[in-house]
């Protein structure tokens, strides 16, 4: 039976290129490990793919995140069992969730499972660091132009 917080079925390809991709992180990267490090690390923005188990329990420990991940605009991804992710980090216990912070030689895994979980293509999150435009401000009445309007009135 699916868990009420997991959004939607990740076939096991995806989810073994998820794994991959954490375990490439942890060797050249920076990963957070845990769901309160996976939470502070989405909360302040620095997530490029979060990984979750599906086979929590209680359910709520993990139920917050992919709902600030949705927030957040970052991307996330299942996978069937917290011992694999735990084995992926080179752990011998597993663990719930895991956040890639810096991709390292990941990258290339992590913009594939983006690509196949979002359906959008990798280069999605560039488009988002585009410069804002600018607003037009209104000039500011500075004193000389307030003299100026008291004179002529």
């Amino acid at each position: 039976m699916a868990k009420s917080y997991v959004k939607f079925e990740v076939s096991k390809e995806v989810s073994d290129k998820a794994l991959e991709a954490v375990r490439l992180a942890k060797q050249s990267g920076t990963v957070r490990k845990g769901v309160n490090e996976t939470t502070k690390s989405v909360e302040r923005g620095l997530s490029t793919l979060v990984v979750i188990a599906g086979d929590v329990e209680p359910e709520e420990v993990v139920m917050h995140i992919p709902q600030l991940c949705e927030q957040k605009k970052i991307s996330f991804v299942y996978v069937p069992a917290k011992l694999d992710l735990g084995k992926a980090l080179g752990m011998t216990v597993p663990c719930s969730s895991v956040a890639i912070e810096k991709q390292g030689e990941a990258q290339g895994a992590i913009a594939d499972v983006i690509a196949r979980t979002t359906g959008k293509s990798a280069g999605a999150p560039e488009q988002a660091k585009e410069k804002p435009e600018k607003k037009q401000e209104k000039p500011k009445k500075g004193r000389t132009q307030e003299k100026a309007v008291a004179q002529t009135a």
